[in-house]
């Protein structure tokens, strides 16, 4: 009876709850690392290239582990991966503040905190939230999850800057990595069976095949490496671009805080939309709406109203993407290897964060101005709302068992 009672606490909605909460502390602490680019480079007499290297390896760490840490979770559960994680992160922030030159910051933000974040991130995460919740539930629950990730940039953005004003950037990394650790205990109470069976006997092994041969797969990976270029560049480059352009550091802060909060808008609004609407044609109004809000923001004179139009506008398709392209691999594919797949679609998303925050850093280092990357951005963001509309959204169970005609 006992054990009974133990299991049943372990609702659904304790998994989406504890899965929200862990996807805001790994999320929003990431979110705040470009509040240090400036500090840390004046500090240690780094170029912006050097920071921005660490972070760029700290994404493709991330990208690169993820589908690794998806099958682990698949295989053998999630817990225990979300657990490691949280150290790793917690570990990997505190080597960051002791960090004196590039390598060891790329050991600690670009390793460490990279595989962290494999394990405490959307893929691993959002598998278990996609699992304890049927079909007509998973894309309202996915949307409140991602939405979970938007609040953490709402709230550990300002957080990340009054530590970093009061207290410098040394003890504001501390500080953040005891946060971090909170992670652990969340994971474990998520433990418990899964709410909604898989039903397929599938292998691995065969799950991977069929996404690597099915073109809509590669177009949702592509475009989310897209999402990943964008996004990224804007979470380390913004601030710094802003103070350049003659704003202050809060001033950046607060675009990123504004991010974040219309963020949580727009990640549940699209987890929301996908359980009604084609998740694909979501997905390209998506892109298509990023590329005119970036040529709009790059073409008027920058203030503080133009920025926080433009942090608004981002803010509501930042997350958006990702209940969308998670709900999409399950609507495609199922679940029971949901968080390998989307692992690996997720890869493409960090090659693309790899790309943009150091070709920001390296673009500014060489020219002096960011304007080659922003135009880069919105020309991929064209790109992505195109291959976005081809995809077959059709669930492959379902044609695999259709008789030949």
């Amino acid at each position: 009876m006992k054990e009974t009672l133990g299991a049943d606490w372990r609702t659904p909605g304790v998994v989406l709850a504890c899965g929200s909460i862990i996807l805001m502390l790994s999320l929003g602490t990431r979110q705040s690392f470009g509040l240090f680019l400036r500090p840390m480079s004046s500090d240690l007499g780094w170029g912006r290239e050097t920071f921005a290297f660490a972070l760029a390896l700290q994404n493709l760490v991330w990208g690169v582990a993820q589908p690794f840490a998806g099958m682990i979770a698949d295989k053998l559960g999630a817990v225990h991966v979300i657990v490691v994680a949280g150290l790793l992160y917690a570990l990997g922030l505190v080597l960051m503040a002791y960090s004196e030159t590039g390598f060891a910051f790329d050991v600690s933000a670009g390793l460490l905190v990279g595989l962290g974040l494999s394990g405490s991130a959307f893929g691993v995460v959002m598998g278990m939230v996609s699992r304890a919740f049927p079909p007509e539930k998973r894309s309202m629950a996915l949307g409140i999850v991602g939405a979970g990730g938007s609040f953490g940039q709402f709230i550990m953005l300002p957080y990340g800057q009054v530590l970093i004003s009061h207290f410098g950037w040394l003890n504001a990394l501390l500080v953040l990595a005891l946060s971090s650790f909170l992670i652990v205990p969340l994971a474990s109470a998520m433990a418990g069976k899964n709410t909604v069976a898989a039903s397929s006997n599938q292998s691995m092994t065969e799950a991977i095949h069929e996404a690597m041969t099915h073109r809509g797969f590669w177009y949702l990976t592509t475009a989310f490496l897209v999402c990943g270029f964008q996004t990224i560049f804007i979470m380390v480059h913004l601030p710094a671009y802003l103070v350049d352009k003659g704003m202050t550091p809060v001033q950046g802060m607060t675009a990123l805080a504004l991010v974040g909060f219309f963020n949580i808008i727009g990640s549940y609004l699209c987890g929301f939309l996908g359980g009604h609407f084609s998740k694909k044609y979501l997905l390209s109004w998506i892109y298509g709406i990023r590329a005119i809000a970036i040529l709009a923001f790059i073409a008027l004179p920058v203030s503080p109203w133009s920025t926080w139009i433009f942090a608004a506008v981002m803010g509501l398709t930042w997350l958006g993407t990702v209940p969308l392209t998670n709900g999409l691999v399950a609507q495609i594919f199922g679940v029971k290897y949901l968080s390998t797949l989307f692992s690996i679609a997720f890869l493409g998303h960090q090659i693309g964060s790899f790309l943009g925050v150091w070709y920001g850093g390296y673009m500014f280092d060489a020219t002096g101005s960011y304007l080659t990357v922003w135009m880069v951005a919105v020309a991929l963001s064209v790109l992505a709302a195109v291959l976005c509309l081809p995809i077959d959204e059709r669930e492959l169970a379902t044609l695999v068992k259709k008789p030949a005609v």
